[in-house]
């Protein structure tokens, strides 16, 4: 498997990635292959602590100098965190996709959800068109 989808993450169709963290919480972020078509990320508007999403709905957008792409729940939950270094720092999508460039933190309502994404290989073949 190459770096560019790592195995300890779930993806989405949508081109998110989760990451499960303690308990009933995750953290969501988008793929390297959404922040390459995208190309140099100018912008992120996120939602607010507290607001609660289901699967597909629209989390927020990212702006990149080439086009506006829409940020979709891959989980249904609240948002329990969100990362403002993006306020000041939107590059971060760029430079650590999947570390320092996380959108929010979400506490999932269902396991059943998280077995509806998929894994690495699977979302990789997906991305090439594969």
């Amino acid at each position: 498997m190459s770096e560019t989808y790592p195995n300890d993450l779930l993806y989405s169709e949508d081109h998110e990635w989760v990451r499960r963290l303690e308990g009933d919480r995750c953290r969501v972020g988008i793929t390297s292959f959404a922040q390459d078509e995208l190309g140099e990320v100018v912008f992120v508007e996120l939602p607010e602590v507290g607001q609660t999403f289901a699967v597909g709905d629209e989390l927020g957008t990212i702006e990149s100098v080439k086009a506006v792409a829409e940020i979709y729940s891959p989980v249904t939950g609240e948002v329990v965190a969100v990362n403002d270094s993006l306020d000041a720092e939107p590059e971060r999508v760029n430079a650590d996709v999947y570390g320092e460039g996380w959108l929010v933190e979400l506490r999932y309502s269902g396991e059943e959800e998280l077995g509806k994404l998929i894994d690495a290989e699977a979302y990789e073949k997906f991305a090439s068109g594969g």
